[in-house]
């Protein structure tokens, strides 16, 4: 699948070439953003700022964005960036529209009966309409995407999923693969290297979005029965509709991870990729409790996230948290400043079976796209993950 094609299956979704002209234009902004604009604010931050304090390289990310926020290498960052956010929902949103000509022919295959994906080549779709969606999600158009994961403007609309699966496209730079799927690849086969002999019957994908992270799993355990969950129908609409197209057996779940509509020790495998950060603090607890009572014993919960605060240099604290002050995030800050390993323990799991990896991109090892940058920024700690040398991902997790 090109970098710049969103799904195959769907004719109406090919880009045309302006649209991909605009689409190539916007990633080289945004690379310009997120790494000359970028640089030029770090170093205006350690010249001009970190320089002239007595307590140099001891202020917290809240001190750090209280003076950056006075620089005008900080103003232009986060004005160019916030213009591209909007520019990117501009961009993306054509293709979209006429999809609504052959969505109703399209969106309406997506309905079935609630029954479970084997190991043929059918994925199942599992929706339940008057589920409530938090408004967590559903008041916040997060990162700035307007009508966030739950808006639907028509029967059986899947055109949310279709925005987010378009805008990766365009915003990551091609880190995350053609499928974009490099995320759940990576934290499949690094368990599968790291455990050789552990086979799973059951994985479930918490906060699944449209399955991008979802689908590896299969990949790298073929035998194993795959389950993703989501409250956004759109998504998981489009989802259930993507992995037919790839002919992958899931079973995709309208349902909140606070309640899991599973029986205790049901999965082998939880997992997750840059969901916490998108859960109200006060509602992780309850997200990993409900892990780990339907994690059967011997079992692994892994969550790929953000690198928490304490482990990471404080302006790469204060440039991480952008997203939380001015991308709809709000939930970011509090998820960072959590221990993971306490959180852990409170959740049931041992203290000793807690770990954290810093996972080495599958993508990356055997291709790089050209947008992608070739001497990343050094990093303090090799646990950033995200911001570490290279393309690697931060997981937490336990084994029950």
């Amino acid at each position: 699948m090109a970098f710049d094609q969103i799904n195959p299956a769907i004719p109406a979704l090919t880009k045309t070439r302006d649209e991909k002209a605009r689409g190539n234009f916007l990633r080289s902004f945004r690379r310009h953003i997120f790494e000359d604009l970028a640089r030029v604010m770090r170093e205006d931050y350690a010249t001009q700022v970190a320089s002239r304090s007595h307590a140099q390289g001891a202020r917290d990310a809240e001190e750090i964005h209280r003076l950056m926020r006075q620089r005008s290498s900080f103003q232009f960052y986060s004005a160019l960036r916030v213009a591209s956010q909007d520019l990117l929902y501009q961009v993306v949103r054509p293709p979209i529209e006429r999809m609504y000509r052959v969505s109703a022919s399209t969106a309406k295959s997506t309905r079935s009966a609630k029954g479970r994906a084997r190991h043929g080549r059918t994925a199942r779709l599992h929706l339940e309409p008057g589920l409530p969606v938090p408004r967590s999600v559903s008041a916040v158009d997060i990162h700035l995407m307007p009508g966030s994961y739950t808006a639907a403007y028509a029967d059986d609309d899947m055109a949310m999923g279709a925005v987010y699966d378009a805008r990766l496209r365009i915003s990551t730079f091609g880190v995350f693969g053609p499928d974009l799927d490099d995320i759940g690849q990576s934290v499949a086969q690094h368990l599968r290297a790291l455990k050789p002999d552990f086979q799973p019957r059951r994985i479930l994908d918490l906060g699944c979005t449209v399955g991008h992270n979802t689908l590896p799993w299969r990949q790298a355990f073929p035998r194993a029965e795959l389950h993703g969950i989501d409250v956004a129908a759109p998504c998981l609409r489009y989802a259930y509709q993507r992995a037919n197209t790839l002919r992958m057996p899931v079973n995709f779940w309208q349902m909140n991870a606070k309640h899991l509509q599973f029986p205790d020790h049901h999965f082998d495998v939880v997992f997750s990729s840059m969901f916490l950060h998108e859960v109200p603090k006060r509602d992780i607890p309850v997200v990993l409790r409900e892990a780990y009572r339907v994690l059967r014993p011997g079992g692994v919960m892994l969550h790929m996230e953000l690198p928490p605060a304490s482990a990471i240099h404080p302006y790469d604290s204060f440039y991480l948290d952008w997203d939380g002050r001015y991308n709809n995030e709000p939930y970011y800050r509090s998820f960072r400043a959590m221990n993971p390993r306490a959180a852990v323990a409170a959740a049931g799991f041992k203290p000793h079976d807690f770990f954290e990896w810093v996972v080495p991109s599958q993508h990356a090892a055997r291709f790089i796209d050209p947008l992608v940058e070739e001497s990343p920024p050094e990093s303090t700690d090799d646990r950033l993950g995200r911001l570490a040398q290279g393309v690697k991902w931060y997981v937490f997790g336990a084994r029950k």
